[in-house]
């Protein structure tokens, strides 16, 4: 071999050497974003799952409620301890829907679960209203409410097994997200729909109560008046929901999946806190048109209550201002387990906007804010161009019940069912010993609206 040969055999391998490594650097990058991009997948679905099993056991729970406050409904024979006990029910219904809501099952599959959640809250609130009144209950009353007992110790029980069955991990969450029907829905379904039916013609009058506050349940605004600015990104999002809880609270936080058939499609982000234990985590919603806070919500025991009702309200009224909420009115609250959750309606050169709600939850131990919801807001706020009132005070007063003792006389927009606004005068009074809310329309001097005021230990609730 002469010299050139040996020069061209050199040269040949050294760019066999060079593309060997070329190879191996190449095969150690793919590997690497493999191990990476299986990390964050094992994080993110971890995050999921700690998020399901954390809704997953407040259903559990609240429907264990559900059920203990209806076979206390049965034996009840006051009407004032009943009223307090159907109220119980109402609520932790109420909750126990919202918690079914976040499991990653379709709606299909947990229809007569949801109806029967929304029956039981909508009917137990309606027969709290009989007792209110010292009327009792009547046998088909009673005869309804064991039906609804008798359903919700199946569920109860339904929901212990597959609680059981994940904790031994018989069943996860991957496989109720694929195989919903066979593990939880055809259970549920198991048990026969004709429990449904008997109850379904009760049903109809009460769509239009009002629940915890006045008008804090009107129809949603299709033109979501409230949600302003331009579209985000999750990245834009996230940023947002750290900057509201605040980056020092914050250990961890991870996205949960979007929200794009709800009313205001939004981020749902998955927050770990620094130094809570891993029940205690916090869930955020952020709209993906504009940026806002749809809902936020943490939860922690409450041992002692060291601020007053006043106090908290305040407290929820100054983190408002301090979130750009500003002009908002305290309303009616409810108290639960150390912890109040106040309704907030905007103000209008001194007239109240119920269709503007906000909740705020307040802790009574320290005053922290443990949650926010906006949809109220978002859907209806906006500065209104409001119409002339055409009739004076009295003459509005003049259309009251002559028996009713008024307390207080103000103006207030209230929302109808027919996803308009009427600009009312709010009269606030007594007959005997039921206070009352009374709407005169403030252009025509009719009755538009009569609200019960239910002032009980736990909070101030209308219907």
């Amino acid at each position: 071999m002469n010299v050139k040969e040996k020069v061209m055999d050199w040269k040949n391998r050294l760019q066999d050497r060079h593309m060997l490594s070329v190879i191996v650097v190449m095969g150690a990058i793919i590997i690497g974003l493999g191990l990476f991009t299986y990390k964050k997948q094992m994080e993110f679905r971890t995050a999921s799952e700690n998020s399901y099993n954390m809704a997953f056991y407040e259903l559990v729970d609240y429907v264990q409620n559900v059920e203990t406050y209806l076979g206390k409904s049965l034996i009840s024979t006051s009407p004032e301890h009943g009223a307090q006990t159907l109220t119980h029910v109402w609520r932790e219904a109420d909750l126990a829907q919202s918690y079914l809501s976040r499991l990653p099952i379709g709606s299909q599959e947990l229809s007569n679960t949801a109806k029967f959640l929304n029956q039981v809250s909508d009917y137990s609130y309606t027969l709290s209203q009989k007792n209110i009144y010292k009327e009792q209950l009547t046998q088909q009353d009673l005869d309804n409410l064991e039906q609804l007992h008798d359903y919700s110790v199946e569920l109860k029980n339904t929901l212990v097994q597959l609680s059981a069955d994940m904790n031994e991990g018989r069943i996860s969450w991957g496989e109720l997200t694929k195989k919903g029907t066979v593990a939880f829905a055809q259970q549920v379904s198991n048990i026969s729909q004709d429990s449904f039916s008997n109850l379904e013609e009760n049903f109809h009058e009460y769509a239009g109560l009002i629940y915890d506050g006045a008008f804090s349940e009107h129809l949603t605004n299709p033109e979501r008046k409230g949600l302003t600015g331009e579209e985000i990104d999750e990245e834009r999002a996230k940023q947002i929901a750290i900057e509201f809880i605040g980056q020092e609270r914050i250990e961890e936080i991870s996205l949960n999946g979007f929200s794009e058939n709800g009313n205001i499609p939004s981020y749902d982000f998955y927050v770990k806190a620094k130094n809570a234990d891993e029940k205690n985590n916090a869930t955020i919603s952020i709209s993906k048109k504009g940026g806002h806070i749809v809902l936020s919500n943490y939860n922690r025991d409450v041992d002692v209550e060291n601020i007053t009702q006043e106090q908290a309200a305040q407290i929820g009224k100054d983190f408002l201002n301090s979130r750009g909420y500003t002009n908002m009115k305290d309303t009616y609250y409810l108290k639960q387990s150390g912890i109040v959750t106040i309704n907030y309606a905007y103000e209008q050169d001194g007239i109240t906007m119920y269709p503007d709600l906000i909740k705020v939850k307040v802790a009574l131990d320290n005053g922290e804010i443990l949650g926010i919801e906006t949809s109220g807001y978002l859907n209806s706020h906006e500065e209104r161009k409001l119409e002339q009132v055409k009739i004076t005070k009295q003459e509005a007063k003049s259309k009251l019940n002559p028996k009713l003792e008024i307390k207080s006389e103000s103006l207030a927009v209230i929302p109808t069912q027919y996803q308009t606004e009427i600009l009312c005068y709010e009269f606030k009074g007594k007959v005997d010993d039921t206070d009352f809310l009374v709407y005169i329309n403030a252009q025509t001097g009719k009755e538009e609206d009569i609200l019960v005021i239910i002032n009980t230990p736990d909070g101030t609730l209308t219907m």
